[in-house]
């Protein structure tokens, strides 16, 4: 997991490591002054952050659910050790994956007031089957991702498969997450890239 913080704003996301000088998370997370946090385990006490050069998806246009996710390129490469480890990517598109699943990050403990959790938090997520878009997966019920935990992974069988994305409480307490295995020609293209 990586913590990221927008010095000026204060706003925070989560992120999780996919090689030592990149970083997944959602697309709205976006700001100007982004910093990440790696092997953080108390938010109050954070190690020096490293700056980054933000890369959304080029068709992400503030719209809930549509292309959001985002790679942020470490301007100084992680050193992995026993806090600080990559997590492997889906391999393929059409990719199967468990519907037993598990979200984290440092969000909100109460969804409707400020409660952000200093410790990294997880909870036990199951799948809904039926999603209305092939970028999407979402689950169902009253426990899940709140605001603060967006652009954290949604892992299923040690593998993230999605990056919380939004939740919507008017539909019955949804949450939404972007579907990696959807985005992997775009998300190739950008780690392989001179930049």
């Amino acid at each position: 997991m990586v913590y990221i913080h927008d010095n000026y704003t204060h706003a925070a996301c989560g992120g999780f490591l996919i090689r030592e000088d990149f970083v997944m998370t959602a697309a709205h997370c976006n700001s100007r002054h982004l910093m990440v946090y790696l092997g953080v385990d108390d938010t109050n006490r954070l190690p020096e952050g490293i700056e980054v050069l933000a890369i959304p998806h080029p068709d992400f246009a503030n719209e809930k659910g549509h292309d959001d996710i985002m790679l942020l390129k470490l301007k100084t490469r992680a050193t992995l050790n026993k806090n600080v480890k990559t997590i492997d990517m889906p391999r393929t598109k059409g990719e199967a994956f468990p519907s037993n699943c598990m979200a984290m990050g440092w969000g909100w403990q109460e969804y409707t007031h400020t409660s952000p959790s200093n410790v990294l938090k997880e909870v036990n997520l199951t799948l809904t089957q039926n999603c209305a878009t092939p970028d999407l997966i979402r689950t169902e019920g009253g426990t899940g991702p709140s605001r603060g935990d967006s652009g954290g992974p949604l892992i299923c069988g040690n593998v993230p498969h999605g990056i919380v994305s939004f939740y919507n409480e008017s539909t019955g307490y949804k949450t939404m997450y972007t579907k990696i295995s959807h985005f992997l020609p775009w998300i190739h293209k950008i780690m392989n890239a001179p930049l």
